[in-house]
């Protein structure tokens, strides 16, 4: 999935726990409050890197493991537990499928939603886009981009127009046309918060009414490289939208990466896509066993 880029991501990381590792003959109690450190600097939260830490204790103490290799193999194990939310983690499969995408803007929103679109249309989905971002400047105008650039049509109403009145028009022609997915862009900011969340409660109830037989998706757009602020975007948003899934963008060498352990696990929260580039194919589903084996090779 991450191919070389994940050893870019976490290449540090792996190298300070074999250092840890390394420069003592046992591992006792000082080596996890190395660790500990190791991994919260790496933007895993507070909660989150306690319980790493302690399963790992418990499991080396009660399994006697003294081998360098044979800890870091089971570090990733449980990381990689921590991350796996099952089937939650795949996007649904049942068409038709409304998915509406949320997140701050400058997350990478609109081009995670022409990547998207493109993963889908290679899978022999039909598409639409709509553009419901109309309190923004040039979102409909860069969302009409990446229609084009991957051959899909996009919905869109002027500049301040009714963001559920984009969405109602693009219900009515996907419904016409037989579309498998629709994807709406949202606002990432409005005049204040209460504002955001009527507007995305609006369009709730605009696609509840007008297309209940859709299946539903609410896929949240966060920026890695902004660390820890992530995890509060995802309490922002989650009191305005019903989350199902991450879609984590810009997760390349300037990330440290770790916020996807924090945010899947502290709010059990699948990661349902991550952004690894600015090529129309860098959006990869995202696969937790992969990703934490990822963080430990050599």
């Amino acid at each position: 999935m991450l191919g070389d880029k994940k050893k870019s991501i976490f290449g540090k990381l792996s190298q300070r726990v074999s250092d840890a590792l390394m420069m003592r003959p046992t591992i006792d109690e000082e080596f996890f409050e190395e660790l500990e450190e190791i991994l919260i600097t790496s933007d895993i939260g507070m909660e989150t890197t306690v319980k790493i830490v302690e399963t790992l204790r418990e499991e080396v103490q009660a399994n006697n493991m003294t081998k360098p290799s044979v800890i870091k193999i089971r570090l990733g194990k449980i990381i990689a537990d921590l991350m796996d939310k099952g089937e939650a983690q795949k996007l649904s499969q049942d068409y038709p499928l409304i998915i509406l995408m949320i997140g701050i803007n400058g997350g990478g929103k609109t081009t995670s939603i022409g990547k998207l679109a493109y993963m889908l249309r290679q899978q022999g989905r039909t598409i639409m886009l709509a553009a419901a971002d109309t309190f923004r400047a040039a979102a409909g105008e860069q969302l009409e981009i990446w229609g084009q650039r991957v051959g899909v049509n996009v919905i869109r109403h002027g500049e301040g127009a009714d963001p559920s009145a984009v969405i109602y028009d693009a219900i009515q022609s996907a419904k016409a046309k037989n579309i498998d997915v629709l994807i709406c862009d949202t606002a990432g900011r409005l005049q204040n918060k209460k504002n955001l969340m009527d507007e995305l409660a609006k369009m709730n109830k605009v696609i509840g009414r007008e297309f209940p037989e859709a299946s539903r998706e609410n896929l949240l757009v966060l920026d890695a490289t902004t660390g820890k602020n992530a995890v509060s975007q995802v309490a922002e948003f989650g009191t305005a939208a019903d989350i199902t899934g991450i879609v984590l963008t810009k997760l390349d060498g300037t990330a440290k990466g770790g916020i996807v352990i924090t945010i899947a696990d502290e709010y059990d929260m699948p990661v349902k896509f991550v952004g690894l580039g600015e090529g129309i194919e860098d959006l990869k589903e995202f696969e937790p066993s992969e990703f934490a084996e990822g963080i430990f090779d050599e």
